[in-house]
């Protein structure tokens, strides 16, 4: 330690403590930290680990259920039970930040982070999602180049680790907004099944159990990216480049395999990924969680690297790492199936009585903490709020050709099909892929388990910026919608909360307005959050993004019939509005899009009428009355419409249409909610308007599948679509962008 610089005011800012904060440190410690524990503190005391900017706002969620065996916060995934004594572990993160400055091997590493999180919880990961956001990408200025090549980075990444390790990436969504040039958010979801007497924990539990550090070799890479990540990127952040990890999917599946095997014996005490924090984390969490002490000695990690420091060490992300706390006499089980698994493996330190995180280097003393004042007992901070005053009434809009917006929705990359996103992806390994990606919800069948599983993730980051709390309602209704739709009951949520700078009033406003509107929608859908993630700090030099609060929801198809699907699928089927049709043009992507203003009042969410309308069309699929149904979202009924003739079909299908009286621009891309569009047969249409209309749920038939044109009738105006010309602007948009 003697070559470690001098702690001074500028070296404790540069770690991201602030005056005060440092002072709490030495109270602590009862002394001044040395250089390796002001590390240690930084990275622990960081947003992305402790959530002291965040931690009073997330005690809002409902977290308890019938269901829920893991509640959030209390490991590195939440667990619930889907029945018959199985259950699933899912959780979502971010890799934000890192995706900013090398979004390859950011995202990559994102997606081998959160399935260390599932199978750290003992169980095995089924399949991946994930939500995307990025700047627009058409255009031939610097900043469309550049977010091309994040989208085109970022997507690579993530079909790499997923494709590689072997789990199928089976849905998710991505937006396109201004907002986010130059901080794009990738957020990852993993889902892992598992039996209710596998489940792993994470505490060093034991005095005297030996803690072995497995996989890959500790390096340089991701030193310190837990506090990179907790602070606004700038133009300088390129020089954090070797805060980004470098991720090794093949390292990945045999840790997966041989902790799956090792889990299965009596040889683990505790367990926990090497994730945010890396070594740090890891061993004052398992420390804290046991009511224990943990003492590690870095001479005796394996390492990539020669003459690092102890700060390295500790602070390193490199990635495919866990931390395994042993029953004392079982080791030789470890080192016998990490050998065969050819992972490096070592005996590193030992379960302690006496709280204290002790880190050695040979012998010397190079950190000694309390454990659970650096896990649990980092500063809590309620920020300054300023509300934004309530968007001004849209007013008359200017006229404009409604027959051409439909196409220049359709083309908008947020709307356009994602094919070429997820035609990189290995989707259907695994073989249970029961819905290709761009369907409302990915639907897996998860064959060990005998369960079909249905998951989405959802949030209209546009209501959110003008009306946080209600957009955050919406996104968690969109997500219940969309199981819904897929035939699903949801069951649960995880969130990744997605904000700028907290420090920020309106900012932080917006974040407690999002974590309120969540917190509502998850109650009244008797969904409990089980885990997520806080990422902050999202804005560059040009401000910061969207309020974009994501909903990760999970639900559970009883029956394979149950297994609904979005797209259109016989000539002479009936087309069934489920839903009042309103006339909600505020905050549309219409207005956005055609119009080119984010403004007006986002539109009135009543959770009777939407959970009314779910009720009634789960119940239209479970009768297998219906042939589809397809939430009703951004674009309105024009763009579901539309989508409900090219959603996954070689060869469109047209429909004819007949919304009735009223504004043809509102009737057309009004985003009103609670709306779902079905399709049955013609003979059984008015058995399924008389079943909801008994349900007290408006419905109304509306059209006739069938055609090689998407004909509407809205108001006083006709129009009519050509299906190849709906598909062209579809389906070429995102491909004719990505080649430019």
């Amino acid at each position: 330690m003697s070559q470690a610089p001098a702690i001074t005011p500028d070296i404790i800012a540069k770690h991201g403590l602030t005056p005060e904060e440092y002072e709490r440190i030495e109270t602590i410690l009862g002394r001044e930290p040395n250089f390796t524990e002001l590390g240690v503190f930084s990275v622990m005391w960081s947003e992305h680990c402790s959530y002291k900017n965040t931690r009073l706002q997330l005690k809002k969620f409902p977290t308890t259920g019938e269901r829920v065996l893991v509640k959030a916060g209390e490991e590195n995934a939440g667990v619930i039970d889907i029945g018959d004594g199985w259950a699933v572990a899912f959780k979502m993160e971010s890799h934000n930040h890192p995706s900013a400055i090398e979004p390859f091997q950011g995202a990559a590493t994102g997606v081998g982070g959160i399935i260390r999180d599932i199978f750290t919880m003992g169980a095995r990961p089924v399949f991946s999602l994930n939500s995307l956001r990025f700047g627009p990408i058409h255009g031939d200025d610097a900043q469309a180049k550049t977010n091309r090549r994040l989208f085109a980075g970022v997507v690579a990444g993530i079909a790499h680790y997923g494709n590689c390790i072997g789990i199928p990436t089976i849905g998710g969504e991505v937006y396109f907004d201004e907002s986010y040039n130059g901080n794009p958010l990738v957020n990852v979801f993993c889902l892992g099944v598992l039996r209710h007497e596998q489940i792993a924990r994470g505490a060093a539990k034991g005095v005297g159990n030996p803690v072995f550090y497995v996989g890959a070799e500790t390096g340089r890479d991701g030193l310190a990216g837990a506090a990179f990540a907790s602070r606004d990127l700038t133009e300088e952040s390129k020089q954090d480049r070797p805060a980004v990890q470098v991720g090794d999917p093949f390292r990945e599946k045999l840790l997966l395999e041989a902790c799956l095997e090792l889990l299965a014996t009596d040889a683990v005490a505790g367990i926990q990924d090497m994730g945010a924090a890396g070594l740090t984390c890891s061993t004052c969490e398992t420390a804290s969680r046991g009511g224990t002490g943990v003492e590690i000695d870095l001479a005796k990690v394996p390492k990539r690297e020669t003459g690092m420091t102890p700060y390295e060490i500790l602070l390193s992300e490199s990635q495919e790492r866990m931390l395994i706390i042993v029953h004392k006499g079982r080791e030789q089980v470890v080192k016998d199936i990490f050998e065969k698994w050819d992972l490096p493996y070592a005996e590193v330190g030992v379960v302690r009585d006496d709280g204290m995180m002790r880190v050695l280097d040979g012998g010397e003393l190079a950190a000694e903490i309390p454990a659970a004042k650096l896990a649990d007992d980092a500063p809590v901070y309620e920020r300054a709020q300023k509300p934004r005053p309530l968007p001004e009434p849209l007013g008359e809009l200017p006229a404009v050709d409604l027959q051409a917006a439909l196409l220049k929705l359709l083309a908008h990359p947020t709307i356009a099909s994602k094919q070429w996103v997820w035609r990189q992806y290995d989707h259907m390994v695994r073989a249970g892929t029961c819905a290709l990606p761009g369907s409302d919800a990915a639907v897996f069948l998860i064959r060990e388990a005998n369960k079909i599983v249905a998951a989405t993730s959802d949030c209209n980051a546009l209501y959110c910026s003008l009306e946080p709390r209600n957009g955050a309602r919406i996104a968690v209704a969109e997500a219940a919608r969309n199981l819904t739709c897929s035939g699903a009951v949801p069951l649960a949520v995880t969130d990744n909360l997605n904000f700028g700078n907290p420090h920020n009033p309106e900012n932080f406003w917006q974040l407690a307005e999002c974590v309120d509107g969540l917190a509502e929608g998850c109650r009244e859908f008797g969904t409990p959050v089980t885990g997520g993630n806080v990422s902050l700090y999202n804005q560059s030099p040009a401000g910061a993004i969207d309020p974009t609060p994501t909903v990760g929801m999970v639900g559970l198809i009883e029956s394979d019939t149950h297994i609904s699907t979005s797209h259109f699928k016989d000539a002479g089927d009936a087309i069934i509005l489920v839903g009042e049709i309103g006339d909600d043009l505020g905050a549309s992507h219409f207005l956005h899009v055609v119009h080119g203003r984010k403004a007006g009042r986002v539109p009135v969410l009543d959770f009777v009428k939407e959970k009314a309308v779910q009720a009634g069309v789960l119940a239209m699929i479970r009768s297998r009355l219906v042939k589809s149904a397809h939430d009703c979202s951004e674009g309105g009924l024009a763009v579901t419409l539309a989508e409900s003739c090219m959603t996954n079909r070689e060869q469109p299908i047209g429909a004819s249409i007949d919304l009735g009286a009223g504004p043809a621009d509102a009737l057309l891309f009004g985003e009103s909610q609670s709306r779902i569009v079905l399709s049955c047969r013609a003979s059984n249409a008015a058995t399924v308007l008389m079943l909801l209309g008994l349900r007290g749920v408006p419905a109304r038939r509306i059209g006739t599948v069938g055609g090689d044109e998407l004909s509407i009738a809205a108001g006083d105006e006709k129009f009519a679509w050509p299906t190849a010309d709906v598909c062209a602007a579809w389906s070429g948009s995102i491909p004719q962008a990505m080649h430019a």
